[in-house]
């Protein structure tokens, strides 16, 4: 097999190239900016928390109605969490849920910059 010597271009954000006859366009990193929702930043760090919550129930092997009694709510809100709708589910809950499955939690002010504020989940190890 040989390979092609052709050198790959890295792509940014909002980059468009051509693959197979289709045009693409390469991702920010956030998918609900890409999507153009509002609150970007805030669905892209609930959703981090969430999937740090939902691995970490998955990877103790309980079930939906045992994960609800040990984090302390009811089995349709684990459920929902599973499923990404996160709406009715607050950062409250997720740090706390976080914390009681043994994940420590950093939270940083950086100093004000010129840029507007943000906000960002970072996960350990990924």
């Amino acid at each position: 097999m040989q390979r092609s010597m052709k050198k790959e271009r890295r792509l940014r954000a909002g980059d468009k190239t051509t693959i197979d006859g289709l045009q693409v366009e390469e991702g920010s990193g956030n998918v609900f900016a890409d999507l153009g929702l509002p609150d970007a930043e805030e669905r892209l760090a609930k959703s981090r928390l969430a999937a740090l919550i939902s691995e970490s129930i998955k990877k103790k092997g309980w079930t939906q109605a045992e994960a609800a009694q040990r984090l302390d709510t009811h089995q349709p809100t684990i459920s929902a969490l599973r499923k990404g709708r996160l709406r009715s589910i607050t950062y409250d809950r997720l740090v706390h849920w976080v914390l009681a499955l043994g994940h420590p939690i950093e939270i940083r002010v950086g100093q004000e910059t010129r840029r507007e504020p943000h906000l960002e989940v970072a996960i350990a190890g990924r």
